[in-house]
């Protein structure tokens, strides 16, 4: 013989078994939140480290960054030189970055990164290839931008990922603010 259950039954056991599975999830996410912020700020390190050649794993970058790198309010220092914070828009959601700077204003290094930018297109900004475009350029007088058939010769100009125009023009608008940001802590030290 088959067993029927009311509908208030099921509503109740539905409700429960809800309850239940929201619980365990909230107990999980905030138990996991310590280690997936120390993971965060392990990536973020290891990201700016990059920008001048050192290569960190999550469980030796706290020590390498210690090392290399001093934190100055918005913006990182290294030895003959200072790290550029970059946040903007790309199509699909944030990209951000950081762009390392020598004393002459001229790119050593840089990485950038996305939250949801579409692969093989504005995702691009995440390989290696992409940020290797941006050394030997300049960020003294102007800014640096992505351009359509960009002049190799032109020290501020790099070329912009086909098919990514939204993410070209965020990475663009986010290395005018780094520029905007720079100019000014350049004026303040010559003050």
């Amino acid at each position: 013989m088959k067993k029927t259950f009311s509908n208030t039954y099921i509503f109740i056991y539905s409700a429960v078994l809800v309850v239940v599975a929201a619980l365990i999830l909230t107990v999980v996410s905030v138990s996991l939140k310590p280690l997936q912020t120390k993971n965060q700020q392990a990536e973020t390190k290891q990201m700016i480290l990059k920008t001048i050649g050192v290569e960190a794993t999550r469980d030796n970058a706290a020590e390498l960054y210690a090392k290399h790198i001093t934190e100055n309010g918005d913006y990182y220092t290294f030895d003959g030189g200072i790290i550029l914070p970059l946040k903007g828009t790309g199509l699909w959601g944030p990209i951000w970055g950081y762009l390392a700077l020598d004393s002459t204003s001229t790119v050593v290094g840089a990485v950038f990164d996305h939250k949801g930018e579409t692969p093989g297109l504005g995702g691009e900004i995440a390989t290696d290839k992409f940020a290797a475009r941006f050394i030997g350029k300049r960020m003294d007088t102007q800014a640096i931008h992505l351009a359509k058939n960009a002049d190799h010769s032109n020290p501020y100009e790099v070329d912009a990922i086909s098919g990514g125009t939204m993410t070209s023009n965020g990475v663009t608008a986010m290395l005018a603010k780094a520029y905007d940001d720079y100019s000014k802590l350049r004026k303040e030290a010559t003050e």
